[in-house]
C-alpha cells in the first residue's frame, strides 16, 4: 500500500527542523571563520608570518580528520540530539579559550583541540536531514542548512571586523574579545538542542502518529533505490568507488570553500591595502551573501526538475573559470569574479549531498558522509600553508587562486562523469498537494520557500 505524505507534514519538517539546523551551522561557522578576521590583528600581536598563520589554521584538520568518522558512527549509537549537543558545547568552550593565546604553540594546540571538538558536526547534520526529508525535497533542505554556514560569513566577517575595534577595552585586545564573544553562543545552543531536537519522526511530538508512519514509509521506500543499501557494512561502503569518486569531488570544491574562506579577508586586504578592518569584513561577506542565493536556487531547480548531474558539475566548472580570471583582472573586476566563484562553488553543495544521500543509506551513509567530508578536510590541512608560502614568496595570492581554479574545474568535470546518469528517484509514495496528488519527483512547495 502506498504511503501518502500530506503537505502539512512537510510544512512541519520545514518549520521545526530547518530553522534549528540553520542556526546550528551558523554558529558553527561563526567559530570557524572568526580566525580569518582575527588574523588581521592577531598575526601582528603574536608575530605570525603568513606561513605560520597557515599552519595554525591547518592543524585544526589533523584532529578533525582523525575523529570525523568515529564521531559519526558514535552518533548513530547515541542519537543525533545528544551527540550534536556535545559537539557544540565542547567546541564553543575551546573557541572561547582562543582568547588566552600568547604564543604560536598555544594557537596550534587550541586549533588541534578545536578540530577534535568539532569533528562529526557537518556530516552528522547531513545524515540527520537524510533521515527526515524525502528525496524530492532534500536538496532544498540541504541548501537551507548550508545557508547557515555562509550566513555566518555574511554576518560574522563584518561583526568580527567591528569586534576588532574593541581593541584596548578593559585592557584586552580586540581579537581576543572576538574569540570570547563568538564562542559563547555555541555553548548556549548546545544546551538548547538537548531540549528541542528529536532523533526520529516517531519521537517528534509535533507529528501525529499517522504523519510519522507515512514519513517513515516514504523514506524506507526511497532507500530501496540506493546504490549502497542499508545492508552494506560501513567499512565496505567507504571503499566503494562511488564513495571514493564523490570524496574526490568534495575535496576539489573544498579548495574554494575552505581555502578562500580562511584567507578571504587577507586576499581582499591585498586588493584594497588602505582599507580598515570593518570595510574588509564587509567586503569579505559579500561573496558569501551571493552563495546563499546560488545555493537556494540551484537546489530548488534540481529538486523541481529531478536533474542532479548538471546542477552539480556546471557551477563548479564556472567557479573555476571565474577564479582563474581573477588574478589577471583589475581590482574591481577581480572582486566581482571572486564573488561569483564563491557563490557558484557553494551552489553545488545542496545538490551534492542530495545525490550522496540518495545513493547511500543506513549506517553506511553515516560512515560514507563522514569519509567524504573527511577527505575534503585535507584541503584545509594542506592548502593554508601552501597559500601562506605563496604569499610570503611572491607578495600576493595569485598563484594560490590559480591552484584553486584548477581544482574547481577538475572537480566539476569529475562530478559530471560520476553523476551523469543520476536523477532524483521517484518512489511509489504520493505527496498530496493543494492541487491534488503529486508524484514524489514533483515536490510540494514548502512553507520556507513561500516566505
Amino acid at each position: 500500500m502506498n504511503a501518502i505524505l500530506a503537505p502539512s507534514t512537510l510544512r512541519k519538517l520545514n518549520l521545526k527542523i530547518i530553522p534549528l539546523v540553520i542556526i546550528c551551522y551558523f554558529i558553527a561557522n561563526l567559530d570557524k571563520t572568526n580566525i580569518s578576521i582575527a588574523a588581521l590583528d592577531m598575526n601582528a600581536d603574536l608575530g605570525l608570518t603568513a606561513t605560520m598563520y597557515g599552519v595554525g589554521v591547518s592543524v585544526f584538520y589533523i584532529t578533525y580528520l582523525i575523529f570525523e568518522v568515529p564521531s559519526n558512527l558514535l552518533m548513530t549509537k547515541v542519537g543525533p540530539r545528544i551527540w550534536i549537543a556535545r559537539i557544540m558545547i565542547s567546541w564553543g568552550l575551546v573557541s572561547s579559550l582562543m582568547c588566552l593565546i600568547q604564543a604560536p604553540w598555544q594557537l596550534y594546540t587550541l586549533r588541534l583541540l578545536l578540530g577534535a571538538a568539532e569533528a562529526g558536526f557537518a556530516p552528522g547534520i547531513i545524515y540527520y536531514l537524510s533521515q527526515w526529508f524525502p528525496q524530492a525535497n532534500r536538496a532544498r533542505a540541504m541548501s537551507f542548512f548550508y545557508m547557515g554556514s555562509v550566513g555566518a560569513s555574511v554576518v560574522g566577517l563584518p561583526l568580527g571586523g567591528a569586534l576588532l575595534n574593541l581593541e584596548g577595552f578593559l585592557g584586552v585586545s580586540g581579537w581576543r574579545w572576538l574569540f570570547v564573544i563568538e564562542g559563547i553562543p555555541a555553548v548556549v545552543l548546545g544546551i538548547v538542542i538537548l531540549f528541542v531536537m528529536r532523533d526520529t519522526p516517531h519521537k517528534a511530538p509535533w507529528l501525529s502518529r499517522k504523519e510519522a508512519d507515512d514519513l517513515v514509509a516514504v523514506l524506507e521506500a526511497e532507500r530501496g533505490t540506493a546504490t549502497i543499501g542499508a545492508h552494506v557494512p560501513w567499512y565496505k561502503a567507504v571503499a566503494n568507488r562511488t564513495v571514493l569518486g564523490l570524496s574526490a569531488v568534495w575535496l576539489f570544491q573544498a579548495f574554494c570553500t575552505i581555502g578562500v574562506t580562511l584567507f578571504m579577508p587577507l586576499i581582499l586586504k591585498g586588493l584594497v591595502p588602505d582599507s580598515g578592518s570593518v570595510l574588509v569584513g564587509f567586503l569579505a561577506a559579500v561573496p558569501f551573501l551571493s552563495a546563499i542565493f546560488f545555493m537556494y536556487f540551484n537546489g530548488r531547480s534540481s529538486d523541481r526538475s529531478g536533474e542532479r548531474s548538471k546542477h552539480l558539475a556546471f557551477p563548479l566548472i564556472a567557479a573555476g573559470i571565474c577564479m582563474a580570471l581573477a588574478p589577471y583582472s583589475p581590482a574591481v573586476v577581480a572582486y566581482i569574479l571572486l564573488i561569483l566563484a564563491v557563490g557558484l562553488t557553494f551552489a553545488l553543495t545542496p545538490v551534492f549531498w542530495a545525490v550522496t544521500t540518495e545513493k547511500i543509506v543506513g549506517v553506511a551513509a553515516a560512515a560514507s558522509i563522514a569519509v567524504i567530508n573527511t577527505v575534503a578536510q585535507f584541503a584545509g590541512l594542506g592548502l593554508p600553508p601552501i597559500l601562506g608560502a605563496i604569499k610570503d614568496n611572491t607578495g600576493n595570492y595569485n598563484g594560490g587562486l590559480l591552484l584553486i581554479a584548477a581544482a574547481l574545474i577538475a572537480g566539476g568535470v569529475l562530478g559530471l562523469l560520476i553523476t551523469r546518469d543520476h536523477r532524483s528517484h521517484n518512489t511509489p509514495a504520493v505527496l498530496t498537494g493543494p492541487d491534488g496528488p503529486k508524484l514524489q519527483g514533483q515536490p510540494v512547495e514548502d512553507e520556507v520557500s513561500k516566505r
